[in-house]
């Protein structure tokens, strides 16, 4: 269903500045040239040969073509010049639109939603990945089905000459595509229900969770890396990776935690693609601590610091709240000037509960932001100080598999073990009522 093209295309990326008020809010949070060069990043992350880039303002855009004839004629100039195989609009086109520009330039023309989808397709690795991309890719078909191959003409209904007219082609596909939506939306559903069970059964273990969320190429696979010893795919590219990893990391204080690595965010983020990932996303909900990892040092960080809040939200999460466990993770602080880094160094410690900075090819910070991880999970984990008996061998069992064992020591002459735990909020109420199970047993 994702075509990824074997031999670069020259292609030709143009970012159109609308100037309408009621877009400016959306489109020009990022600066016009910032926008452009994401353009170029996304389209070099499926390896496609960039002949020519520009933006182009609209004062008012065309809802056949977007653009204006003069635009379309001198475009058409370069296209014929360069001998341009594909060209990308960085915005959401139309399929009337995205139809009547291939037909006026003879040639293959992407917007940034399908753009993105072809990203997705070239890098998803597991099912559920590849799963997920064809999901968004068939919704996002299924309304640029256009009468444009010499097939779709009426199919004869029936037996023989017994049948009518029948249903036309492009029906037919779009029946196809229709079913082939409902098996996959079956398979992802099994696959989400499959992901409830691995999460009940992690919440049994008694190791918190740390996700990474961030824009993307905002550095997480290469923090991740660090930290976890892995070989997580780690490029200057957007989009390196898609697929979920998680790995199990020790805190200096606190103990073992698992460290969760997420699809990177991207300022209009397909509506699709949000809805197909959302089971992948879940995870993020799950967690104790979020590292909301930033780019420090790109002229948008604020920009993308909004569109990374913005699709928390829409998974539930308030990242903007006081009491929310997430941390921002200013990275990247070794490609800023001597005083930029001074300035960002000392910004970050305006706000020492909730932001650090760090440098995940260097190593600088990370030690602070582990400090503050820790203390952010000693305020979602009890400690508990406990003697067990030698005869309860039942609770010490659960004990270990359902908390975080801080210390332990035997008295030689009771053999009683003096524990120290720290327990998860969910598993207090369990380890209170086995407690008063085992009293109320031991005094019956």
């Amino acid at each position: 269903m994702v075509l990824a093209p074997v031999i670069p295309y020259q292609s030709s990326v143009r970012h159109p500045l609308d100037q309408r008020k009621d877009v400016i809010a959306s489109v020009q949070k990022h600066s016009p040239q910032a926008r452009l060069e994401e353009a170029i990043g996304l389209a070099h992350a499926i390896f496609l040969d960039i002949c020519h880039s520009e933006i182009i303002t609209l004062k008012t855009p065309r809802p056949a073509t977007l653009f204006g004839e003069g635009k379309i004629t001198e475009l058409q100039s370069i296209i014929d010049s360069e001998e341009i195989e594909l060209v990308i609009v960085d915005h959401i086109l139309t399929p009337g639109q995205q139809r009547n520009l291939e037909k006026k330039w003879d040639l293959k023309v992407l917007d940034r939603t399908g753009l993105i989808l072809e990203i997705f397709g070239e890098r998803a690795r597991t099912k559920e990945g590849r799963l997920q991309v064809e999901f968004a890719h068939l919704e996002y078909q299924k309304s640029r089905l256009v009468r444009s191959w010499t097939h779709l003409e009426r199919q004869r209904g029936g037996f023989g000459f017994l049948g009518g007219p029948g249903e036309t082609q492009i029906e037919s596909d779009r029946r196809q595509i229709r079913n082939r939506i409902d098996k996959i939306k079956r398979e992802i559903d099994k696959i989400k229900r499959t992901r409830e069970l691995h999460r009940k059964a992690r919440k049994t273990v008694p190791y918190p969770i740390v996700a990474l969320v961030g824009y993307t190429n905002a550095g997480k696979s290469t923090l991740f890396n660090y930290l976890t010893g892995a070989d997580v795919m780690a490029q200057d590219m957007l989009f390196a990776t898609l697929d979920p990893t998680m790995r199990e990391v020790k805190l200096p204080s606190f103990g073992k935690v698992i460290l969760s690595d997420t699809v990177g965010f991207i300022s209009d983020l397909p509506t699709t693609l949000v809805a197909a990932f959302r089971a992948t996303l879940e995870e993020v909900l799950e967690a104790d601590v979020l590292l909301h990892v930033r780019d420090i040092s790109h002229q948008d960080t604020e920009a993308q610091r909004n569109d990374v809040i913005e699709v928390l939200r829409e998974l539930g999460i308030d990242a903007r709240s006081e009491d929310t466990s997430l941390i921002e993770v200013w990275n990247k602080v070794d490609l800023l000037d001597e005083q930029s880094k001074q300035a960002c160094l000392n910004e970050a410690l305006v706000h020492p509960d909730r932001t650090v900075a760090i440098s995940a090819v260097t190593g600088v910070g990370l030690e602070d932001m582990l400090t503050l991880v820790e203390r952010k999970l000693t305020k979602t984990f009890k400690e508990v100080r406990l003697s067990v008996a030698p005869e309860d061998g039942a609770l010490l069992h659960w004990i270990i598999e359902h908390t975080q064992l801080v210390s332990r020591q035997m008295d030689e002459e009771t053999g009683f073990s003096d524990l120290v735990l720290r327990v998860s909020q969910q598993s207090v109420g369990q380890l209170e009522n086995r407690l008063e199970g085992l009293r109320t047993k031991k005094s019956g």
